[in-house]
């Protein structure tokens, strides 16, 4: 396929700033890297955080050296392969995982990357200084016309599956992952706090595929919790927080037992309140997740989770291989993705677009940016 040796893309040069399209060169792939021609790139609610209040929000997060190109969640068509890759090829639809880590420390080795220390996301941010020689191997995100990631990080996608679509499986794939992690399946019912947002949702949309026989979610806004519910009506039962107390409600539907597993979705800014209700919603021997990143200090009665042998840990983002298993529920028409509501702009409109997105529709809002 023909690669032009230039492209367009949009470059960070200040915290603060706005991005600005530029003309740099097209990367060139490694000998196990692909080539992508970007087709759609999701952009979050929290970008423009990122952007503009990185170093005070987050100071032991370091971005990627600027200027640099953003983008956390592309997909589109592969372009060209490394001489050493042979199960993909040039027109293949995909999306790109943008976790990186270094491939050879012994978390590497033993497939669990995401304890790689190196470990950072692609056009995104990293989780300590020892993120930067991982930026300096993959510096560009899908902010651009073109990128380069390794062929391991690649999800092969359906032709029922949209690139806008895919550009939504990073924040899809965090609540799968969590999912995954509590061994959500038949018979358990699933407490998911802040259902309706942007990461929440997808417990809603890939829960009921797991087999789960019921997910108990809260939320604020009533309208959006009844349009969650109407994802999978006999399945979701749904509760404002402004309605009461979540444990209340938990045992409730599970007749005083509690849930099987926990997870919340809530972000920074969120009341510590509802998380311990979540905690305390648990029956003995549930799993609790975080992947909202609630912040702040949280008193939590460790004697409790001990005596009644509960579970609490943090989950980030997910594996290519789970990113594979999302794909193929789609392809195998298990999962639907169309309750979306795609916004969709132009690279040279990207500063709109970051700025626009704090009107959105809950979780059922998905704003891409076409490179």
């Amino acid at each position: 396929m023909a690669v032009s040796e230039t492209m367009t893309a949009a470059r960070l040069h200040k915290v603060g700033g706005e991005l600005k399209l530029e003309n740099l060169p097209t990367p060139k792939p490694g000998d196990l890297d692909v080539l992508v021609r970007v087709r759609a790139c999701g952009i979050v609610p929290n970008l423009g955080n990122i952007l503009a209040n990185w170093p005070t929000w987050f100071p032991h997060m370091p971005q990627p050296p600027l200027p640099a190109v953003f983008g956390l969640d592309p997909a589109g068509e592969i372009v060209a392969v490394g001489r050493q890759v042979h199960a993909l090829k040039p027109g293949d639809r995909v999306y790109v995982n943008p976790g990186r880590s270094c491939g050879t420390c012994r978390h590497c080795r033993r497939g669990d990357a995401i304890s790689c220390k190196h470990y950072a996301f692609q056009g995104y941010f990293g989780f300590s200084e020892d993120a930067m020689p991982t930026f300096a191997q993959y510096p560009s995100g899908g902010l651009g016309e073109y990128m380069v990631a390794p062929a391991s990080a690649i999800v092969s996608i359906p032709d029922n599956m949209s690139y806008e679509q895919a550009a939504r499986l990073g924040y899809l794939g965090t609540n799968y992952s969590a999912l995954k992690k509590v061994n959500a399946g038949p018979g358990d019912t699933i407490l998911v706090n802040g259902i309706s947002g942007t990461l929440g949702i997808g417990a809603a949309i890939f829960g009921p595929a797991m087999g789960v026989k019921k997910i108990l979610g809260t939320g604020r806004d009533r309208k959006l919790l009844e349009e969650i519910k109407s994802l999978a009506p006999s399945r979701i039962e749904v509760f404002s927080i402004d309605d009461g107390n979540v444990t209340d409600f938990v045992m409730k539907h599970t007749h005083g037992e509690g849930a099987d597993a926990f997870i919340d979705c809530l972000g920074p800014g969120a009341k510590h309140e509802t998380f311990l209700q979540g905690l305390a919603s648990l029956r003995r021997g549930g799993i609790a997740v975080n992947i909202g990143a609630v912040m702040g200090e949280i008193p939590i009665d460790v004697h409790w989770l001990m005596d009644h042998y509960q579970r609490l840990c943090g989950s980030l983002w997910f594996t290519t291989e789970e990113g594979q298993e999302m794909a193929d529920l789609v392809g195998a028409g298990a999962v639907d993705l169309s309750m979306f509501k795609t916004q969709g702009y132009p690279l040279a409109e990207v500063n709109q677009a970051i700025s626009g997105i704090a009107a959105r529709h809950g979780g059922f809002s998905n704003f891409v940016i076409y490179p």
